[in-house]
């Protein structure tokens, strides 16, 4: 039998020391070493804001600690990465003379904790104390005519791993200011790929796109409204597979050549068609997923078909959902040979709401798709007396995927 680990028992005992932060940066644990490398007890510092706790020395000008330390966090926060920091001197407050400071240098590493969902929950602040180390030089630079100097080879040594730690700080501001210049790039591209000139006329559709954590915000999942004659819409969602520019330029053209198969086929299964044998001569397109609806507000009906996706739902008034599983046919391209889709109709009443989406809305690590379709739907159930906007954002908060989840995530509100 494998023993059981006491994990509490195993961070108190860690030799390095630790200091685990909650998002807004209050502190929420600490082990032994900490608190002996800081001469703080736990009931000092659980409860405090880590700046709090610590601020900057106020009687040194040059004092950066708190700005250095502030930027490392915000960036873990922001790209879930650990971040490993350049020795730092961050003085600390001497415990029993109050408004005092004592010299501290440190080498930290702040590392996430991300819960299911890919959310950074909480994040471990490790330093080590080098301060004997950073002040050795300076004692034996005042003590060279009272014994050992330091040999040339110790004082090359030191000079330069001191260098490179500092080289590396500039260099990694460099590539974090370079990843930013291609983030806004991406986001850019992005925004023009995604720009529907139909859905600015419809004030009863909300959207929402949030990108895989970690990617540039360039990805393949879309959403679209195409706007028909005689009070009728399409409203279409798709996934391309994979990230990054090569997943979206198949975006790009697997949605442009579905809006225009919707404005020219009768229905929403021909336009998957007319989709489904344009994939196959589109490199990166197959296995593609796609649902379009088909909103006609004369006769109060939804015609729909799906191409591999996951089934959209329409939220009733009184919070019943009912999917739209009744014309599911593969993912496009999947087909060799050229065979018609099915379509569907479901009627809807006045007030009601439809919901398309794409999988990394529902699909959780370890669970079956049928568990993520039945906490949407419970979801929906619960929120449905809001309105489209407020019910995109509060459906992405209630099911933890509002800062984001490990897959993209397109989502289409309707009030029909």
């Amino acid at each position: 039998m494998r023993p059981e680990i006491d994990h509490g028992a195993l961070f108190a005992a860690t030799p390095s020391p630790y200091l685990v932060l909650a998002p807004d940066l209050v502190i929420v644990d600490v082990n032994d070493a900490y608190l002996r490398a800081t001469g703080r007890t736990r009931a000092d510092l659980l409860g405090q804001h880590v700046f709090d706790a610590f601020p900057d020395n106020p009687a040194d000008p040059d004092a950066d600690g708190v700005k250095n330390l502030g930027a490392s966090l915000g960036r873990v926060m922001a790209t879930g990465e650990a971040d490993t920091m350049a020795v730092q001197k961050y003085d600390i407050p001497v415990v029993s003379k109050p408004g005092v400071f004592e010299e501290r240098w440190w080498s930290p590493v702040n590392t996430p904790v991300k819960n299911a969902d890919g959310r950074v929950a909480w994040i471990i602040h490790r330093v080590e104390d080098v301060t004997a180390f950073m002040q050795s030089r300076r004692f034996r630079r005042r003590s060279e005519g009272q014994g050992r100097r330091m040999t040339e080879r110790e004082e090359g040594m030191e000079a330069e791993l001191y260098a490179r730690a500092r080289e590396l700080q500039r260099l990694n501001e460099e590539l974090r200011a370079a990843h930013a210049r291609e983030r806004e790039v991406a986001v850019t591209l992005q925004e023009a790929m995604l720009h529907s000139p139909d859905l600015a006329r419809h004030t009863n559709v909300a959207v929402r796109y949030l990108p895989a954590i970690g990617s540039l915000n360039v990805c393949g999942d879309w959403y679209d409204t195409v706007d028909l004659a005689e009070g009728r819409f399409t409203v279409a969602v798709g996934d391309v597979v994979g990230h990054g520019l090569e997943a979206a330029t198949v975006m790009g053209m697997l949605r442009s050549a579905l809006s225009a198969a919707s404005r020219a086929m009768a229905g929403p299964a021909g336009a998957l068609e007319v989709l489904g044998m344009y994939a196959r001569s589109v490199d990166g397109a197959l296995a593609a997923t796609a649902v379009s609806v088909l909103v006609d507000t004369r006769s109060r009906l939804l015609v729909y078909s799906s191409a591999g996706h996951p089934p959209p739902v329409l939220l009733h008034g009184d919070g019943t959902c009912e999917l739209l599983d009744q014309a599911t046919d593969p993912p496009l391209g999947a087909r060799p040979e050229h065979v018609p889709r099915p379509q569907a109709g479901m009627a809807y009443q006045t007030g009601d709401t439809l919901v398309l989406y794409t999988d990394g809305l529902i699909e959780r690590r370890d669970e079956d798709i049928d568990s993520g379709l039945e906490r949407l739907t419970t979801t929906l159930g619960d929120l449905a007396g809001l309105a489209p906007a407020g019910l995109a954002d509060a459906l992405l908060a209630r099911l933890g995927v509002a800062s984001g989840a490990r897959d993209d995530i397109a989502l289409v509100i309707v009030r029909v």
